[in-house]
């Protein structure tokens, strides 16, 4: 009996100890990462492999897109919506998906669900939001990466060096700030709700500080527009690097005054619920890439991934 307890305790201490480990060290988020995804791993592949997508290898083989026409179309007033086709050789490869939103009819807000058990699914039911888009970045813990505010509560580290953007708004107003020269805590101030990202793809004089890099990812990002009205996109697929996805907006119709880049990759969604209108889309791929070189993100199991902060928009 005493053996057969031992043995009991072992087995025990066998399935209890990786879990522990993964709470020490990524806490809830990392059990509930390997709970929905069973982890994620990054293979090394060669440069046809059939994982990848069309637009992908395109990409990998050195083409650079083009922004094509765009059309807007107004569901709801003050929200627009519409589809930036990303060619190539006057060919299609990966679409830009796109809301302009005037913040005089919009309210905006940002949240965080550091355990990991949010999707974007989930956001959507929960806040009963128009839109909801993935937001800034995240630690190991699920937790804030970045300063941010969600409905008044300040959340993230406090000591904190930001040179790239902000996203902030209150019940008036909403605007994407070029964070150079200035405090962020001077520019949160009043705000209801804030967060900080990076890199500016396109800064108050039309540059980019978005380094150039072979990394290839889903993408979103949050804009402003010379108009005032807030812009938010995300691609269908992954064939830009940030370098050249802040290249793309520079050059786009959008008439972007300002373009901060939010978390890329599989956490790359957005969805949007207007009645009339409906969308929803997921980062598909995310690749490093290093001359020839190239490794894939895969997860172990099936399913989106958790967003642990999100960008909503919801009528005023």
């Amino acid at each position: 009996m005493r053996k057969r307890g031992l043995i009991s305790i072992s087995c025990l201490l066998v399935l209890v100890a990786p879990i522990l480990w993964i709470y020490a060290f990524r806490g809830v988020y990392g059990i509930n990462v390997v709970l929905r995804r069973g982890g994620s791993i990054w293979p090394t592949i060669n440069r046809d492999d059939p994982r990848l997508s069309p637009a992908v290898r395109l990409a990998l083989s050195g083409k650079v897109g083009r922004p094509g026409k765009l059309i807007w179309t107004e569901p709801r007033p003050g929200f627009e919506v519409g589809e930036l086709p990303i060619l190539v050789d006057d060919m299609p490869v990966d679409r830009l998906l796109l809301a302009r939103i005037d913040p005089a009819h919009w309210r905006f807000s940002v949240h965080s669900a550091p355990a990991g058990n949010h999707d974007l699914d989930l956001w959507m039911r929960e806040l009963r939001a128009a839109l909801v888009v993935n937001g800034s970045y995240f630690g190991l813990k699920g937790e804030p990466d970045t300063p941010l505010i969600s409905n008044g509560i300040t959340m993230g580290p406090v000591e904190y060096e930001a040179s790239h953007g902000a996203f902030v708004a209150s019940a008036q107003d909403a605007n994407v700030v070029d964070l150079k020269g200035k405090d962020w805590r001077q520019v949160f101030a009043g705000k209801t709700n804030a967060m900080v990202s990076y890199p500016l793809l396109v800064d108050e004089n039309g540059l980019s500080r978005a380094k150039q890099s072979e990394w290839l990812a889903g993408r979103s990002f949050v804009g402003q527009d010379r108009s005032g009205r807030i812009i938010i996109g995300t691609t269908a697929d992954a064939f830009l690097s940030l370098d050249r996805f802040a290249e793309l907006l520079r050059i786009s119709p959008l008439d972007l005054a300002t373009a901060l880049n939010l978390d890329g990759g599989p956490v790359a969604c957005q969805a949007i619920d207007l009645g009339v209108y409906r969308r929803r889309t997921c980062g598909p791929q995310e690749l490093q890439v290093e001359g020839r070189k190239v490794r894939l993100l895969q997860t172990l199991l099936p399913g989106d991934w958790a967003l642990p902060i999100v960008l909503a928009v919801s009528p005023q």
